[in-house]
């Protein structure tokens, strides 16, 4: 498999271990590389929750689709942003 390719399955994976009612934010899924994983999340096809990776501020870069996708799973948002402290799963950091 092809380098690239093996990036991209290692941030699918990691995002589809994110937790429903949880989120991880880009650098914790490739603190190295937070764009690179925007970049896989926009290219694959794949059935991943993308909708749990959000900025580190906690905003959601899909807006209001994305932060409507998140309430429906009770993950904590005020104000517009999530609420890091309470939906934040850090877990083994970076690839």
């Amino acid at each position: 498999m092809p380098e690239a390719e093996d990036y991209a399955e290692r941030v699918l994976a990691r995002v589809r271990a994110i937790p429903k009612g949880y989120v991880r934010t880009y650098g914790d899924i490739d603190p190295r590389a937070p764009r690179a994983v925007g970049r896989v999340l926009a290219t694959v096809h794949a059935a991943v929750p993308w909708h749990r990776v959000v900025r580190a501020d906690g905003s959601a870069p899909k807006g209001e689709r994305q932060l409507e996708l998140l309430r429906r799973e009770g993950v904590p948002i005020a104000g517009g942003r999530v609420d890091m402290k309470r939906a934040r799963v850090v877990v083994g950091r970076g690839l």
